[in-house]
C-alpha cells in the first residue's frame, strides 16, 4: 500500500511539474507576441509622429500689378505665374546667388506645390496685390527632413542629398526666424501627390470609408439571409450540402482571386469604370460573404432550441419565430463574425490592385462613383517610394488605418452589446 502511494506520489510531482512548464511555455509565448508587437508598434509611431509636423519657410512676397499684367479679375489672378514671383522673391532674399546651378538649388528650398498655395491666398484675397508680406510656403522635403534631424550635415557632401550650400540658406533663414516647423495639416486634408510635402491621405481615407460603407450595405444582409436560409429553412439534401461546402472553401480562397473575378465580371463585362470604390465594395463583399455566412450560421445554430419551441408553441409561424425569436438572440453572434470579415476587408490589397485602384489619383472623391483609392493601397504606394520623406507618411498612414479599424470595431461592438441578450 505505502509503495503504491509512494509510486502515485511520485508520478503527480511528474505530472505537476509538466503542468507547470507548460504554463511557462504559454507565459513566454504571450510575453514573446505581446514584445514583438509592442516593438512593430514603436517602430511605426517613432516614425510616423514626425509626420505630424512639417517645415515651412517664410518668404517676403511684393504681389505688383504688374505679375498680373494690370487685369486683376478672377481668372486673371488664377492664372498668373506664381512660380516666377516665389522664384523671384528667392533672388531678392538670397542677392547673391548668381549662377544657374545655384539657382536651381535655390529654387528647391520652396515645395513646387507651394505656387498653388499662394495662388490660393491671392484668389481668396485679392487685396494682397500691391503689398509686400511675408507668405509662409511649404519646404520642399528634402529641407523639411533636414529639419527633422534626418540628415546629418557632418556627413560628408558628396554622400548626402543637400548640399553644403543650401544647408547656409537654411541656416540663414533660421537665424532670421523665418523657417520653422507647423502642423502638417496638408497631410489630413490633401489628396496623394508625387511630392512628399504635399501628400495627403484624404483622398485614400474617403476612399475607404466608400468601399466599406458598399462591402457593409451588402455583404451583412445578404450573408444573414443566406445563413438564416440554410440554417432554418433549407432542406438537407445533396443540393445544400454542395453548397455548405463551396461556402467553407469559398472562406480560404485568395483575395487575388476575388480581384480577378471582379475584374472579369464587373469591369469586363458589366463595364463599371475601373478604380471606383463601387466596384472595390463588390469585391470585397464577394471576399466577406463566406466569413460572414459561416459565423452567422453558427450564431443561430448556437441558440436553444427550446427558444424556438416556445415560440412555435404561442401560435408563431416559422418565419416569425426566425424574425422575432432566432435572429435577435443569435445578431451578436453574427456581428462578431462581421467584425472579422469587414476587418479584413478594410486591410485588403491585392484584389483592389487587380481592379484598378492603386492608380495615382490626387483629387478627393466625393462618392462611390468617383475614382479613389484605399487606405492600405495608399500605404502601398508610399512604401515603394524612393523619397526618404515617404517612409515618415507611410508610418503615420498606418496609424491611421489601424485607428480606422479600431473605430470600425468599436462601432460594431457597441452595436453587438446593445443587441446582446441573456437567456
Amino acid at each position: 500500500m505505502s509503495e503504491n502511494r509512494a509510486l502515485i506520489e511520485s508520478t503527480l510531482a511528474r505530472r505537476y511539474a509538466r503542468e507547470k512548464r507548460f504554463q511557462w511555455y504559454g507565459k513566454l509565448a504571450i510575453s514573446a507576441g505581446i514584445l514583438f508587437l509592442g516593438f512593430l508598434l514603436a517602430t511605426t509611431v517613432g516614425n510616423a509622429y514626425t509626420a505630424l509636423q512639417q517645415t515651412y519657410i517664410g518668404l517676403e512676397i511684393n504681389l505688383t500689378e504688374d505679375d498680373f499684367d494690370g487685369d486683376l479679375t478672377s481668372k486673371s489672378l488664377a492664372q498668373a505665374s506664381y512660380g516666377k514671383i516665389i522664384k523671384r522673391s528667392l533672388l531678392e532674399k538670397f542677392p547673391q546667388v548668381s549662377k544657374r546651378k545655384e539657382k536651381k538649388a535655390l529654387y528647391k528650398l520652396i515645395s513646387t506645390g507651394a505656387e498653388y498655395d499662394l495662388r490660393d491666398k491671392v484668389v481668396a484675397n485679392p487685396e494682397l496685390i500691391g503689398q509686400s508680406r511675408i507668405f509662409w510656403l511649404l519646404a520642399d522635403d528634402e529641407v523639411d527632413v533636414f529639419m527633422k534631424g534626418r540628415i546629418d550635415r557632418n556627413v560628408d557632401e558628396g554622400s548626402r542629398r543637400l548640399k553644403d550650400n543650401t544647408i547656409g540658406w537654411v541656416d540663414q533663414l533660421s537665424a532670421q526666424d523665418l523657417i520653422e516647423k507647423r502642423f502638417n495639416k496638408p497631410f489630413f486634408t490633401n489628396g496623394d501627390s508625387r511630392d512628399p510635402e504635399q501628400a495627403g491621405i484624404l483622398g485614400a481615407a474617403m476612399g475607404s470609408i466608400y468601399t466599406i460603407l458598399v462591402t457593409m450595405l451588402l455583404a451583412f444582409p445578404i450573408g444573414v439571409a443566406a445563413a438564416v436560409y440554410l440554417q432554418e429553412f433549407a432542406p438537407k439534401n445533396r443540393i445544400t450540402d454542395v453548397i455548405e461546402v463551396n461556402i467553407n472553401n469559398l472562406a480560404a480562397v485568395p483575395s487575388i482571386i476575388f480581384g480577378l473575378l471582379g475584374l472579369a465580371i464587373f469591369i469586363n463585362y458589366f463595364g463599371l469604370p475601373r478604380s471606383i470604390p463601387l466596384v472595390g465594395g463588390l469585391v470585397l463583399a464577394l471576399m466577406t460573404l463566406p466569413t460572414i455566412i459561416i459565423s452567422s450560421r453558427a450564431a443561430l445554430a448556437s441558440v436553444p432550441p427550446s427558444i424556438r419551441e416556445a415560440a412555435l408553441g404561442i401560435g408563431s409561424s416559422p418565419v416569425q419565430m426566425v424574425l422575432h425569436h432566432v435572429i435577435p438572440l443569435a445578431m451578436p453572434g453574427m456581428l462578431t463574425g462581421a467584425i472579422i470579415g469587414f476587418a479584413r476587408a478594410l486591410g485588403e490589397t491585392a484584389p483592389l490592385l487587380v481592379i484598378g485602384m492603386v492608380a495615382f489619383i490626387v483629387d478627393i472623391p466625393g462618392g462611390p462613383m468617383d475614382p479613389a483609392t484605399v487606405l492600405p493601397v495608399q500605404i502601398y504606394l508610399w512604401a515603394d517610394s524612393p523619397e526618404r520623406a515617404f517612409v515618415e507618411k507611410t508610418s503615420a498612414a498606418i496609424i491611421v488605418l489601424l485607428l480606422f479599424l479600431i473605430a470600425v470595431n468599436v462601432l460594431i461592438v457597441i452595436m453587438r452589446r446593445k443587441l446582446e441578450r441573456r437567456w
